[in-house]
């Protein structure tokens, strides 16, 4: 029987005209040819998406919808949670794998050709990608293959599968798949000594984790989910990301079905799901992976380190993602006290909330070894805490626990901005001086410290790293504490006179008894006037390749990223893998956006001298205005808008911002520098309020810190007056 239509929301018949929610309104009621609804209820209406395009294409409205809106729009006419959506990922890879040209060519193809064309390249990918040898096409697939070819050649393989996949992830039974963010995954595949050649993740999800590991020389690559289509999602990923590895996914449960039994690797990465009590506990009882001890129902993460550990070969290498609550659950204490006894764990490193999901809580990495026979003994474990680390020591502390790396943001989050580099750095550095000499390891309090094993077997076994690094106030001189408590509070007092400096600027007055308004025009066809230039750096870039025997060059300069724009530093990316014949070069005056709405702080900025000649990130938009006839401040200031941005936003779970949506005033340059002043002071006052909140908690925690270890006492004139003697 035929489907029935698919239906759909005022806000996503906004999102498919790239309007805002009050025009659809307004074309309800002004339009008595408007499509009645055709479900839902009086205060949530729903429409049939067929009779709703319809009407827009009769108007001209869909025609600046980009390659990934269209895309997204058809496959809302394939039943959610169907499983007919993944049937199109193994075509991202046959398209990723074509010219430009040749895309184009197959999108003027007849429906019926197209399909045949489609099935042919399913059957080519059956035994590299899970499920393609059940995938069918038909000639009412035609629109969506042409889609998905556009949106291929335009936007890239990777942004195509984020779409595919998000219709399936989204159909409720699979909550909790939320990817590795990039900077944690590569993190995790660089606590891997040496290059590992063979590597496992058996809850590869959407293969962040292996895609990291195979930038680092990895030429074996093995994963497995419980999710078809992550599975499927993740072998097109990985062979797209790394082409010269060999591939090999599949589907199932690896606790219960592993499909790798006896395979062993040099090293398992694994973000594996957590508070899971229904992992197969019953079954799995006298399973021979439990060589540290059966694993508790409610210790599912227990499991899975066991489960790696298996998988290893003698010496080889183990990086877990797992929650705070594994280090110190006394269900797991038993298990704990073996694979420290075993000398199997070797660090344990604690990340600030928000470093990935679930993002109220502030997740750990684990660092194991396999055991080797007649190997060295090994009598400590090291512990790093990146939790709460003062300015000092180059970290940012973590201020926030909303969005982080789900699938990249969250509607309406917030999200810490973690200086990953300073992270990255700060927990490498720790390890590799452990690694290479952990007797001789210098601890650093506050930060990180070897632990003897025979402090750690106990009562508890806990394993968490602030019970054993976090440094008390009272192990530093009170006249020391008391130096540092003073500097702090003086770079703030500093902070806050620039504050006021820049509060006390007066650039606006009252428009009017209305407010004012003016006609816009969308990035788009400003672009196409001339009046500026739309950059991106290329999709799925790739470093060329090097023929033997070239000498070695320089690393490239830095990239620019979405965080550096968040938390206002210097570029701060790593240029790997960005191709400089199409990655564009940041010039003083460019305007730069996010790519991915949500999290704190800022989505705009105008580039500075000092970010001139660095490359263009991934996750950021440059707009390059003719200084003749936009002023930068300007169109910075609008295109940061929040009604702007949310009007240019499309998603669901990952809000990315269409950057020829954004609409700016049409006004003469001389007024547009007006507004452009006043949006440069309201940057320096936000600029200068983030600064001086950053101070006033550092200070704050230090003032804490030494009055509640005995460091500091409080002046005898602190109340205003001298304290009365005990005489008085």
């Amino acid at each position: 029987m035929p489907q029935p239509s698919a239906q759909v929301t005022a806000a996503e018949i906004s999102r498919i005209a790239g309007v805002t929610r009050a025009t659809v309104s307004n074309w309800r009621r002004r339009h008595d040819d408007f499509p009645a609804p055709s479900g839902g209820t009086e205060s949530s209406p729903l429409y049939d998406l067929p009779a709703v395009r319809a009407w827009l294409d009769a108007r001209g409205h869909t025609a600046a919808v980009g390659p990934v809106e269209e895309l997204r729009t058809l496959l809302l006419l394939h039943p959610q949670g169907s499983g007919k959506t993944a049937r199109f990922l193994s075509s991202v890879l046959a398209a990723a794998r074509s010219a430009s040209d040749e895309l184009t060519a197959l999108t003027e193809l007849p429906d019926v050709d197209l399909a045949a064309r489609a099935n042919g390249t399913a059957s080519t990918l059956a035994r590299v990608v899970p499920g393609a040898e059940t995938a069918r096409f038909s000639a009412g697939d035609a629109p969506a293959l042409r889609a998905l070819i556009r949106c291929v050649r335009d936007e890239g393989g990777e942004a195509t599968l984020d779409v595919l996949a998000e219709r399936e992830l989204e159909a409720g039974a699979t909550s909790g798949t939320y990817r590795t963010p990039a900077p944690l995954a590569d993190l995790v595949a660089r606590l891997v000594p040496g290059p590992p050649s063979r590597v496992l993740d058996p809850a590869c999800g959407s293969g962040t984790l292996l895609a990291a590991v195979a930038r680092r020389g990895a030429t074996e690559l093995y994963g497995q989910d419980s999710v078809p289509v992550q599975a499927r999602r993740s072998a097109v990923a990985l062979m797209l990301a790394a082409s010269d590895a060999t591939v090999t996914v599949r589907t199932g449960d690896s606790l219960r079905a592993d499909a790798f039994g006896g395979l062993a690797v040099d090293a398992v990465l694994c973000n594996p799901p957590y508070g899971d009590r229904d992992w197969g506990h019953d079954k799995l009882a006298y399973d021979p992976r439990w060589a540290y001890g059966v694993p508790a129902r409610a210790e599912s993460e227990l499991a899975w380190v066991q489960h790696a550990l298996a998988h290893l070969v003698p010496g080889g290498h183990a990086v877990l993602i797992l929650p705070p609550a594994t280090a110190s659950r006394a269900s797991g204490r038993r298990v704990r006290m073996e694979l420290v006894r075993s000398g199997a764990l070797r660090a344990v490193v604690a990340l600030p909330a928000g470093a990935a999901a679930p993002l109220h809580v502030g997740l750990q990495i684990w660092v194991l070894q396999r055991p080797e026979p007649s190997g060295p003994e090994r009598r400590s474990v090291l512990f790093v805490d990146t939790v709460d680390t003062s300015e000092e020591t180059g970290m940012v502390r973590a201020a926030g626990t909303a969005e982080a790396g789900s699938r990249g943001g969250t509607r309406g989050g917030g999200r810490a901005s973690l200086d990953w580099p300073a992270l990255t750095d700060r927990v490498l550095t720790a390890w590799a001086a452990f690694a290479a000499a952990p007797d001789e390891f210098t601890d650093e309090p506050g930060i990180a410290r070897a632990v003897p094993v025979v402090e750690l077997i106990g009562d508890l076994v806990d394993l968490s790293p602030a019970r054993h690094v976090r440094v008390s106030r009272t192990d530093i001189e009170p006249a020391e504490l008391a130096r540092e408590t003073d500097d702090s509070r003086l770079r703030l007092v500093a902070a806050a006179d620039s504050l006021s400096r820049a509060a006390g600027h007066v650039g606006w007055q009252a428009a009017g008894p209305t407010a004012r308004e003016w006609r816009t025009a969308t990035a788009s066809d400003l672009a196409r006037g001339g009046a500026l230039a739309l950059l991106r750096t290329a999709p799925d870039a790739k470093e060329p390749k090097e023929p033997q025997g070239t000498p070695s060059v320089p690393p490239a300069t830095a990239a620019l990223t979405g965080e550096d724009i968040a938390r206002g530093t210097g570029p701060t990316g790593d240029p790997t893998g960005l191709r400089p014949d199409s990655t564009p070069v940041i010039a003083a005056g460019d305007v730069l956006v996010r790519s991915i709405a949500g999290g704190s702080g800022p989505m705009v900025r105008v580039a500075a001298e000092s970010d001139e000649g660095a490359l263009l990130g991934r996750q950021v938009h440059l707009f390059r205005p003719d200084p003749a006839r936009l002023d930068p401040w300007f169109l910075a200031g609008f295109l940061g808008a929040e009604e702007n941005l949310a009007g240019a936003s499309t998603g669901s779970t990952v809000l990315h911002i269409s950057p020829g949506r954004l609409r700016v005033p049409l006004l003469p340059l001389e007024e547009q520098r007006r507004y452009g002043e006043a949006f440069r002071h309201l940057h320096e006052l936000r600029a200068q309020a983030r600064h001086a909140t950053e101070l006033a908690e550092q200070t704050a925690r230090l003032l804490a810190g030494g009055l509640t270890g005995g460091g500091l006492v409080p002046s005898p004139t602190d109340a205003g007056s001298p304290v009365p003697s005990d005489s008085a």
